[in-house]
């Protein structure tokens, strides 16, 4: 009986360490997806923080452009004046 009890007892001690192990293995990979959706998710915001910054600089770009325009033909008109 006490050869069975001792036998029993490391099963019940091998089971326990497979399923730590298991479970251990369960969250590092739970882990690792959430950190890849969060490394995902900053250079995804990066690229669009990019990408607004390059098309706001175009239009200040083009309001520029324009405003330059618009006072050359008001400086022309006021020289013909």
């Amino acid at each position: 009986m006490a050869s069975f009890k001792k036998s029993f007892e490391g099963l019940k001690g091998t089971s326990q360490a497979a399923a730590k192990g298991v479970t251990d293995t369960a969250v590092q990979a739970a882990q690792d997806a959430v950190q890849q959706v969060a490394d995902s998710s900053k250079e995804t915001a990066t690229i669009a923080a990019q990408e607004a910054s390059r098309q706001t600089q175009a239009v200040i770009g083009k309001a520029a452009d324009k405003a330059t325009d618009t006072i050359k033909e008001f400086g022309q008109k006021m020289e013909t004046k």
